[in-house]
């Protein structure tokens, strides 16, 4: 189970997701749709709803609870003036392996109302501090679309290095797509 949460700027909270985050993914993700389309899978209108952001948390908390991700949520207070948190955005460690290898992949978003805060740089410090420190891992990599120059520069500016491309690496926005990998040395420590 992780634990970390960090203040990312004075109004956005990195915490860990919960069931209850949904209502907020899904508003986030209405509202990023079009921001997020050139960057993601594609995705059916199931995925927009309330029900099914519950069905994916759902999901996801239970591969948290087997130790195999990691999922945080950012938050600030709503601007509509309902009390309920806003989503800013996710980022998550997936594929958490142990043993000799000891790494994880990091995948995060920002919602289009918030890019160009510095919220992807602050989460992706306080992610690696957390898999080094608190779930014991050795690396961590990331993949990037080549066209995707902000995202890498996120990467590079937080000290992951580019290790290599991958050809028709994911299917994003209807096609196989090109990935530049990136990845972060957290620590030389014995498994």
């Amino acid at each position: 189970m992780i634990t970390t949460s960090a203040r990312l700027a004075p109004d956005v909270l990195m915490r860990p997701a919960e069931l209850t985050d949904a209502v907020g993914f899904s508003r986030a993700y209405q509202r990023s749709r079009e921001h997020l389309r050139h960057t993601e899978p594609d995705r059916g209108e199931a995925f927009y709803t309330p029900t099914g952001q519950a069905e994916r948390l759902r999901a996801q908390l239970a591969e948290q609870a087997a130790g195999r991700l990691a999922l945080w949520v950012l938050v600030r207070a709503s601007d509509d003036g309902s009390g309920e948190p806003d989503v800013a955005g996710a980022i998550t460690l997936s594929g958490i392996t142990y043993g000799p290898l000891r790494s994880a992949n990091v995948g995060y978003w920002i919602d289009a109302g918030q890019v160009r805060r510095g919220l992807a740089s602050a989460a992706l410090r306080a992610v690696c501090a957390a898999a080094d420190e608190e779930l014991g891992l050795h690396r961590v990599e990331a993949g990037t679309l080549v066209e995707n120059v902000a995202s890498q520069r996120v990467l590079t500016g937080c000290g992951f290095t580019l290790y290599g491309t991958a050809e028709k690496f994911l299917h994003i926005n209807g096609a196989w797509r090109d990935h530049r990998l990136f990845q972060k040395i957290l620590n030389d420590r014995r498994p």
